[in-house]
């Protein structure tokens, strides 16, 4: 039962934080942005790239399976796929902007397949790793107690990391003149206007941070499991459903409303595999997702108006 729960907060660790980016997103735009989930891909194999550019001999740091080698090429995809979510704006969705965002909706899936194409003619369809070697998992809590509970060192490193984004990026929207803008601008784009806020300022950066979630999360599927040119797709299902569970608005509250809705996501994940098998696992999202725009369509923290 424990190891299940763990499996599931893993798995709702990596949804999280590219949830976070696809809430900015959407929140500051007004449109649901179907090729962030290739965002995440490309961060994964832009760390992939980089890594083995630079080789591998460096020794691992603790009890982990990486070493600075893999840190720096971790920095490097933040910084490539935040450039291609800016590029992608500038080339695509900045010039449809005032089509309305049914225009942007499907600009925003044929950009999703142009990436996820280019990526598999780039790298090709087999599944790759960040390393070969086996890690061994450390056990928390012994058998006797439901089961026990064993994880390794990454796998711990991931959820750790994730609570520490999601708290540094609630400290910048809260406490930085940039951040307010941005809830500023989601909250009344006309109004923010009217009082001085730079909305290409806010875009900007909604970009950024979007594309540098999105890579960071990539990384961390790479870690936990493997990377194969479809990992976006196959998380854009619960992307969004993690999103709509949390909510959208201006509100701090919706940034841990997508954290909370990826936990919950990855927790209903882990259960069907556990209760009805591997290929069920898609099922998990798709009924969260219809029982959330049922029961309550503004998610647990969304704004009303939202």
């Amino acid at each position: 039962m424990l190891q299940l729960v763990a499996d599931g907060i893993i798995v709702g660790s990596i949804v999280a934080l590219a949830a976070i980016g696809l809430s900015l997103t959407l929140s500051i735009f007004r449109f649901s942005n179907f090729s962030h989930g290739e965002l995440l891909a490309w961060g994964a194999y832009l760390a992939l790239v980089v890594n083995g550019m630079i080789g591998t001999s460096s020794a691992a740091i603790g009890p982990f399976s990486f070493g600075w080698g893999p840190v720096f090429a971790t920095l490097c995809a933040v910084a490539g796929t935040a450039a291609l979510a800016v590029g992608l704006d500038a080339l695509l969705f900045r010039r449809l902007r005032r089509q309305g965002s049914i225009t942007l909706v499907i600009a925003s899936f044929g950009a999703s397949l142009v990436l996820r194409s280019l990526l598999q003619y780039w790298q090709g369809g087999v599944p790759k790793y960040y390393s070969e070697s086996l890690q061994i998992a450390i056990n928390i809590v012994p058998r006797s107690f439901h089961g026990g509970l064993r994880l390794t060192a990454d796998q711990m490193l991931v959820i750790a990391l994730t609570l520490v984004v999601a708290a540094c990026l609630h400290g910048f929207l809260r406490y930085t003149l940039l951040g307010r803008s941005m809830r500023a601008a989601a909250a009344n784009p006309d109004l923010a206007r009217v009082v001085g806020i730079n909305p290409e300022r806010v875009f900007l950066a909604t970009w950024i941070i979007g594309g540098s979630l999105a890579a960071i999360a990539g990384v961390f599927a790479g870690i936990t499991v493997q990377l194969r040119p479809t990992m976006g797709t196959e998380l854009l299902l619960p992307l969004f459903s993690a999103v709509i569970l949390g909510g959208t608005g201006s509100r701090i509250s919706t940034l841990w409303g997508a954290v909370l809705g990826g936990f919950v996501l990855g927790l209903s994940e882990s259960a069907a595999v556990s209760l009805l098998g591997a290929e069920y696992r898609p099922v998990a999202a798709f009924v969260v997702l219809t029982v959330i725009l049922l029961v309550k369509p503004n998610g647990l923290f969304g704004d009303k108006s939202a």
